[in-house]
């Protein structure tokens, strides 16, 4: 197979020269194509909750200055379900994967602008876990919200910061570099954006 990679190895440049060409034809291809499929599968599952209920984040659209929030949440919805459809399979690509990475950088500055806070239980919460409403909660919960939850909330928010920086990023690969070789742009179309 001679399919044009997106990175190449040179020779010059390995300490085992003659892995060059497995690089090139096997593990690049195979790598980009795995990595591609993760991104777009991700953006799919992420997207299958908000395009069977499109309307649902009206109000949060037009909470962070996207109006008219009834147009945008479907949109946006779509692009991330069908745009992560054809990333996983690499059809138009770069495009999509480009309006992609611009939603998941505004996902991630929400994240970093809006953190959860330090308290998921009110004061009052937290009392009535100490005064005996522990029946209703394992040993592991009483843990994390022994503080108010301030370790639970601290912990989902790094989630979701470090879950958005990841596929920001994995999208931005694609919007720069495509679908690499097993992609049907470059397999089926011969061409890529």
């Amino acid at each position: 197979m001679n399919a044009p990679t997106t990175f190449y190895s040179t020779k010059n440049n390995l300490i085992i020269p003659f892995m060059c060409g497995f690089y090139d034809r096997v593990a690049e291809p195979f790598a980009w194509a795995a990595l591609r499929i993760a991104v777009g599968g991700m953006l799919v599952i992420e997207g299958w909750q908000k395009i069977s209920h499109p309307l649902a984040q009206v109000g949060f659209v037009e909470n962070i200055g996207f109006y008219p929030g009834w147009l945008w949440s479907p949109l946006l919805a779509g692009l991330q379900f069908f745009g992560g459809f054809l990333i996983a399979i690499g059809l138009f690509t770069r495009p999509l994967a480009l309006a992609n990475t611009v939603m998941l950088a505004i996902t991630l500055w929400f994240h970093f602008a809006n953190p959860y806070g330090s308290e998921f239980l009110t004061p009052a919460g937290v009392e009535a876990l100490k005064s005996g409403a522990t029946e209703y909660f394992t040993p592991a919960a009483m843990k994390r919200l022994s503080d108010g939850g301030g370790a639970f909330l601290s912990a989902v928010q790094t989630k979701a910061e470090l879950a958005s920086l990841f596929w920001t990023g994995g999208a931005g690969l694609f919007a720069a570099f495509g679908g690499g070789a097993f992609s049907v742009d470059r397999t089926l179309l011969k061409k890529e954006f």
